[in-house]
């Protein structure tokens, strides 16, 4: 008669580890690609007032300066995303972050409107699936009862690069040191960001569970027994991990995305990205031709808008307390209806004193959505499928940042601001009812034990 000892998997391994040294160097390595990508976003809002003249665009060529970026990061998430599933996460980071940094760079050097738009796409490539292969890496590496709230400061590092958009423009904008125009050298600071990253992000290792999930376990649990030894040296005792975990799906068929339990929360997430972006990405790159239309001159709005974006780590710092507290299933929901209410009242505001405030509180709210519901899409599909649905959903919220001004800025010159913000807080309440309805919950939870298949 023979015994088998049954072992722990190495998700069970992560799970029950304390932080150590390589989850916070991970959590800074991920929060700095984010800020980039955060940087790169809102760039394009920041400086459209300044491009239109710049480049005499007319109505109709604005929408598609703005758009271009975000058309080459959805191609970039689908991409990229599916990538990271298939050859690991470590290297889908590294390459979006180089494809990013070469053509920011050169879109410095743009001298027509056509170069400069089909050099912004393919730095969107690039850029493109930072944020759901940022969720998908940490949630892997991160044990559950921290996951929240280490991505959630990966994020609060990130949204400092909003407010530095807006007051390296509201400072360079005006200026042309060494003859160069200063908008191009904010395009030159993306790109040795992204630079400086990649580096640092060499030195992180590769997703455990993934290893495992595709078979490579010799070396997902010599990651393991390096996270445990880190552990150790620093004097912590170590929990013995689980013997047993919930099945997960074999194999990474994207059907099992469209099957249960995945597919009521594949359309979830779909419905949610194609209508979420029209409230946090509509008011963070379209806010400063908001303040335009309200007859405040170019660097006033710049000022205003880089003042309102001082709510973005604000806000993401007063989710940190929240994420692991609160079911963030709910956070989500509630956050999105403030979200709604405050654009609203950011729109109709007519004076100088409540479009500061209402737009800082937006900011605010946003980041607490932002935290909340980046952390939640990692959370609800297995390890093999992980980057790809988190991704391939996470592009449409790219495709409808690139729909956007053909859609809000005709809104925004026709009937004014307070009713492009009706139209957004129409597409909040619809966000919050989609989550509400369909969303599992996740806080504190295992992956395994979220994503298990029951009979």
């Amino acid at each position: 008669m023979t015994s088998s000892v049954v072992r722990p998997t190495v998700a069970a391994r992560m799970n029950r580890l304390p932080i150590g040294r390589t989850h916070k160097l991970a959590t800074v390595a991920v929060g700095l690609g984010l800020f980039f990508d955060i940087y790169e976003v809102f760039l394009a809002g920041v400086l459209a007032s300044v491009l239109v003249q710049e480049f005499h665009l007319s109505k109709a060529q604005t929408p598609i300066l703005l758009s271009s970026t975000f058309v080459g990061m959805f191609v970039g998430a689908l991409v990229l995303g599916r990538l990271a599933d298939r050859v690991g996460r470590r290297r889908a980071f590294l390459l979006n972050l180089g494809i990013y940094s070469v053509f920011s760079l050169l879109g410095a050097f743009s001298f027509t409107p056509i170069m400069l738009v089909v050099l912004r796409f393919c730095a969107g490539i690039g850029i493109g699936a930072e944020p759901p292969l940022a969720d998908t890496y940490l949630s892997d590496l991160l044990p559950a009862r921290r996951r929240g709230r280490f991505i959630a400061w990966a994020y609060t590092i990130s949204f400092l690069g909003v407010p530095a958009a807006g007051f390296l423009a509201r400072w360079l904008v005006p200026l042309h040191p060494f003859g160069i125009d200063g908008w191009r050298i904010m395009f030159v600071f993306g790109a040795l960001g992204a630079v400086i990253v990649y580096f640092l992000r060499r030195s992180l290792p590769e997703s455990p569970r993934w290893l495992e999930s595709v078979g490579r376990t010799k070396e997902a649990e010599e990651v393991a027994e390096r996270f445990e030894s880190q552990a150790r040296s620093a004097g912590q005792s170590l929990d013995e991990p689980a013997a047993e975990q919930p099945p997960s799906p074999a194999g990474t068929r994207i059907g099992t995305l469209f099957r249960p339990p995945y597919g009521k929360r594949t359309g979830m997430m779909m419905i949610f990205h194609i209508l979420q972006t029209l409230g946090y990405y509509g008011f963070g790159t379209l806010v400063p031709l908001v303040l335009a239309a309200k007859g405040y001159p170019i660097v006033q709005s710049l000022l205003f808008s880089a003042v309102s974006f001082l709510g973005y780590p604000i806000g993401s710092l007063l989710s940190l307390p929240l994420v692991e507290r609160v079911e963030r299933k709910f956070l989500v929901t509630f956050s999105v209806l403030g979200m709604g209410a405050l654009g609203l009242a950011f729109g109709y505001s007519g004076s100088t004193a409540l479009v500061l405030v209402f737009g800082f509180l937006y900011t605010c709210v946003s980041n607490i959505f932002s935290n909340s519901y980046h952390i939640y899409q990692a959370e609800i599909f297995p390890t093999a499928l992980r980057s790809t649905a988190a991704s391939g959903t996470y592009a449409l919220s790219r495709l409808t940042s690139a729909a956007m001004p053909f859609v809000l800025v005709p809104v925004l010159n026709s009937a004014g601001a307070g009713v492009m913000f009706a139209v957004v807080a129409t597409a909040m309440v619809l966000v919050s009812l989609t989550v509400g309805i369909l969303g599992p919950r996740t806080t504190g939870r295992p992956l395994e034990a979220v994503n298990a298949v029951t009979a």
